[in-house]
Parts: structure tokens; sequence; C-alpha cells
């Protein structure tokens, strides 16, 4: 049975929605603590750090406040604030991608050593993670939000604004590229 904290189909939902709109500041407060953690966690995903990701929510919570009184309700409120927490997550990585490119060149990489030898140490975790932002923006997207937030192809495809069939290839080239670039670590490569 879906959680109801992390489902907007709640009448409960639905009431606190419409109270927001009508300028209901405990309606809006009550929708931030449903949906903090999960918001959170999808900014977390994409920036891979955590006070980008705060300042993502912190931005998404904001700008759904601002915009609560034209959200027509056509899609449930999770996927909107999802819809809002994503367009800024690759906002704060285009800016980051940004800065990065403005710094000397030649500073060696965070996961491996100037000769491109891995770290001594490194887990598995941190590689996934990089070959996992080494993604097309579009595949990192839906891998994300259907394997490690658990959303369905339907949800993703709302969020994304695609149909399903656009998600699955999405999904499937994605997870296709991220077993080839990791194809390493099974062949005991760190």
């Amino acid at each position: 049975m879906p959680d109801p904290t992390l489902s907007g189909n709640t009448a409960d939902e639905q009431d606190l929605v419409r109270s927001a709109r009508e300028g209901s500041h405990d309606a809006f407060r009550s929708l931030v603590e449903r949906h903090m953690k999960r918001a959170y966690n999808v900014a977390f995903s994409f920036v891979n750090n955590h006070q980008g990701a705060e300042e993502v929510t912190q931005d998404a919570f904001v700008r759904a406040y601002e915009a609560i009184g034209s959200f027509r309700g056509d899609a449930e409120f999770s996927t909107w604030l999802h819809r809002i927490v994503m367009n800024l997550s690759l906002n704060k990585i285009r800016q980051s991608r940004s800065e990065r490119a403005r710094r000397a060149e030649g500073s060696p990489d965070d996961l491996s050593t100037t000769d491109g030898s891995p770290v001594p140490g490194d887990d598995v975790a941190r590689h996934i993670e990089r070959a996992l932002h080494e993604l097309p923006t579009m595949q990192r997207a839906t891998v994300i939000l259907r394997h490690m937030d658990g959303l369905s192809t339907r949800q993703v495809s709302g969020i994304l604004r695609c149909s399903e069939g656009t998600v699955k290839t999405h999904l499937y080239r994605g997870l296709a590229k991220l077993r080839k670039k990791l194809e390493y670590l099974r062949d005991g490569g760190i």
C-alpha cells in the first residue's frame, strides 16, 4: 500500500492544496512537511552534495509557495513539486559546470590520482555516482527518478513531461550505458 505522506491522491492532501491556494500558511506548511524528505532526496540525487540539495529544496518550496495560487491540479502536487525540484537541480548542475569550467584546467579529478588510477579507498558507490552523473541529462533523470526514487514510469513521464515510451527508452539506454561504464568494477578494476 502506498505511503499516504508521499501520495497526492488522498482527499486530505487535496484539501491541503486547496487551503494553501486560498492562502493558508498552515496548509502549505503541512505540504512542506509531507514532501520535504522526498524533495531533498530528488535534489541530492541530481546535485550530489548536501548543501546544494538543501539550497535546491528550499528554493523549490519558495517557488511552490509563490506559485501555489496558479497550481491547477492537472497533476498531483507531488508531481508538480518534483518537476520544480528537478528543474532547479538541473539549473544548479549547469551553474556548477560553468564554475568548474572557469577554474584552472589541469586540476586532478576528485575520484582519481593524477595518473588516472583510482584513489585508494574509493568505494563502489562513488564510482556508480560518477558514472550516473556522466549520463546525458534525460537518461540520468529517468534512472534517478525511476530506480533510485522508486517512482512509476507514469509519474516519471509526468515530471519530465514526456510519454511513458520516451521514459522507457531513456531508462533502457541509461541503464545500458551505466552497465558499460561500470564493467571494470566487475572485472576487479578497483
